[in-house]
């Protein structure tokens, strides 16, 4: 059964049947990269396009003409849509603000995590009070109370 679903997937990729493992991951690696660049300019490849446009919070011009086809179109992205939703979920809010640590290059403040959810400074003390509490917890570190970051393993 393996074989036969090894088999399909390669002839959906239109690759060989006998590729080694690291044969796969060389091919996979180069096509996550094609595809990284292209969304970079714009160009997504969707494979579920009412779910995933809706979820992205993308306008996408050649959808209305195209209805439930998969398609490849340039896209026209609403600003305003492009920032989430800060969660209503006590732990999915927790999730989020770990998570901008977590993608930080550098310490944040609850009023720049803020600024990466729709809501924006509404949110600003639910987030300054989760920070608080990562830090009590041992998963952040503060030097003056208001800038953050995750406590890294060595």
């Amino acid at each position: 059964m393996h074989d036969r679903i090894d088999a399909l997937v390669a002839e959906a990729y239109g690759w060989p049947v006998d590729l080694s493992d690291d044969d796969v991951l060389t091919r996979l690696v180069a096509l996550n990269t094609a595809r990284a660049e292209e969304e970079r300019k714009g160009l997504i490849r969707w494979l579920r396009p009412d779910y995933q446009r809706q979820r992205a919070g993308v306008v996408d011009a050649q959808s209305i003409l195209e209805k439930d086809a998969q398609l490849a179109a340039p896209l026209l992205i609403d600003a305003k849509a492009q920032k989430p939703s800060f969660p209503t979920p006590e732990r999915d809010r927790t999730a989020a603000v770990f998570a901008a640590l977590l993608q930080a290059r550098a310490p944040l403040g609850a009023k720049a995590i803020a600024g990466g959810f729709r809501q924006g400074a509404k949110v600003e003390p639910a987030i300054a009070k989760i920070l608080a509490a990562l830090a009590r917890l041992g998963h952040a570190y503060t030097d003056d109370g208001r800038i953050y970051a995750l406590r890294r393993a060595a």
